[in-house]
């Protein structure tokens, strides 16, 4: 399972490179929609679903879709017949400065994800009913202990998403829902294409 997941890390970061240096555009539009899906597999993999079917449905699908529309709208890639692709060369030279703001955010998180627990770990507090050394009760002991009692379902994943996080559950499919109705109105319009 390990290797899967390094595989689609290595697929996400691959296709960012790519989107970032690439010239073009509609390559780079199909790349991004490839490892958004590729993310969406990885939230699959961490056992968050509900995350993983916004970040298909928005990242790979909405967004994607838009900015087809942007580039055939702007451009008019489709009608005039021009071909630009042996006057700039496959990829951007590199944005110095973006890459150190990006070095300066990547150092901290690596740093961040390798001194988290191994996956599945006895003592990772998102398994442990308590803390070590202290006996208090961890938010997964709590959710497992009290859901039935506090929120009346017995199923601590439902008690989480309807009662302790109702309103960022309401949150995700307002932005869901707005999202495909934006792209039905802008697939309804006929001066589209």
């Amino acid at each position: 399972m390990i290797w899967l997941e390094l595989a689609l890390i290595a697929f996400v970061v691959i296709g960012a490179l790519f989107v970032a240096f690439a010239n073009d555009v509609v390559g780079a539009i199909v790349t991004y929609a490839g490892l958004t899906l590729g993310i969406a597999v990885i939230w699959v993999l961490l056992a968050a679903p509900d995350v993983a079917l916004i970040e298909a449905a928005v990242g790979a699908g909405v967004t994607s879709v838009l900015f087809m529309i942007t580039v055939v709208r702007t451009t008019g890639m489709f009608g005039d017949g021009e071909d630009d692709s042996s006057a700039s060369p496959a990829f951007r030279s590199v944005n110095v400065p973006a890459l150190v703001v990006l070095g300066a955010l990547a150092i901290p998180l690596a740093y961040t994800f390798l001194s988290l627990p191994e996956i599945g770990a006895s003592t990772a507090p998102a398994i442990s009913e308590t803390y070590g050394t202290t006996g208090e009760q961890t938010p997964y002991g709590f959710y497992i202990e009290e859901s039935l009692e506090d929120a009346g379902f017995p199923n601590a994943v439902v008690a989480v998403l309807v009662v302790y996080r109702g309103l960022d559950t309401l949150g995700e499919l307002i932005v869901a829902f707005a999202a495909a109705v934006s792209i039905l109105i802008v697939l309804e319009r006929e001066d589209i294409l």
